[in-house]
């Protein structure tokens, strides 16, 4: 299997970068993308994409949209590429953690967790937006961030941060709450009255603690890239990029809290009397506990990955000005 994929992926890499050479002949001011990212950002998302095949974290629409996704945040930065599987592997061992539980308290469980197009494009479609951005803005590299000297850069650059953490920072929470706060019933985060578990907008102190450390990995995933890839910049130029993993530290826990008011806001929940589990639709039988029925779990992963990813760059900006 590997050596048919490099046999496919090598000549199109090599294509494509004979295209791109000949696009910067034709436009001078363009640099053209190496070769060896071309094969990274072709390779990579299919190596993952089948894996989370094989391993029931995404369907047959889940990886289509992956590849995608996948591609876009590879090519543009392989910071934001390990930024994205860090968020796609530690989301997927979370979200079968303790999966018997989990069974029991959500009415619409998906055996493994498995993710469909929809859910990877709420969940990664804004970093890949961003993502595109920063590509046609700055091209196919990797930058330090300093927003004294490269003020685009690293704003989209943060972007694309704070919307992954976000919502890694959110399936930490919400999966690893409900375990480990099994026998604490969580608040309602808008009037912080006790709600059953799997209400949304539901908080426990251990889902925000969980929230911050998701959020933290995806940071330290996108800053031991920066490492590897910029060493002799950090020594020669720019601010510290030690930030970075602060800034994913604190998405993680700002955006799981965003998701957590949106859903108490906009999305119903509901007791359902009979199956004894909460539910998403009001109808007979079924208790209401918080929210309307205007938005549903998609359509909050999607709002809360915007607004973080608008967000995180003035908190970015903020953070580096204090540690200047």
């Amino acid at each position: 299997m590997w050596l048919v994929l490099l046999g496919i992926v090598t000549p199109l890499s090599l294509i494509c970068w004979l295209i791109t050479i000949g696009y910067s002949y034709v436009y001078n001011d363009t640099v053209p993308v190496s070769p060896w990212r071309w094969m990274m950002a072709i390779l990579a998302p299919v190596v993952i994409a089948t894996w989370g095949l094989k391993k029931k974290s995404l369907d047959r629409t889940g990886v289509i949209a992956g590849l995608v996704v996948g591609f876009i945040l590879t090519i543009s930065n392989l910071c934001f590429f390990t930024s994205l599987l860090t968020f796609f592997v530690m989301g997927s061992k979370v979200t079968k953690y303790k999966a018997e539980k989990k069974r029991k308290m959500e009415h619409n469980y998906k055996e493994g967790g498995q993710r469909n197009w929809v859910q990877v494009l709420c969940n990664g479609g804004m970093a890949a937006v961003f993502a595109l951005q920063y590509m046609f803005q700055v091209g196919c590299r990797e930058v330090v961030i300093d927003f004294s000297h490269h003020y685009s850069p690293s704003w989209l650059a943060m972007a694309v941060l704070g919307s992954l953490a976000c919502c890694c920072g959110d399936t930490f929470s919400s999966e690893l709450g409900a375990v480990f706060s099994r026998n604490t019933e969580p608040r309602l985060i808008t009037t912080l009255t006790k709600v059953p578990h799997g209400t949304n907008g539901g908080v426990t102190v251990l889902g925000m603690i969980f929230s911050l450390v998701g959020g933290g990995l995806v940071g330290l995933g996108f800053y031991l890239t920066q490492i590897f890839l910029l060493r002799e910049s950090f020594i020669n130029q720019g601010p510290p990029q030690w930030p970075i993993v602060l800034v994913g530290v604190l998405m993680g826990f700002i955006g799981s809290s965003i998701d957590s008011f949106l859903g108490a806001t906009f999305q119903y929940s509901g007791f359902d009397q009979k199956r004894k589990c909460v539910v998403e639709r009001s109808g007979q039988n079924v208790e209401y506990i918080s929210g309307m029925e205007l938005l549903d779990n998609h359509s909050v992963n999607l709002l809360t990955s915007l607004i973080s990813a608008l967000v995180t760059p003035k908190i970015a900006f903020e953070i580096w000005r204090l540690c200047s």
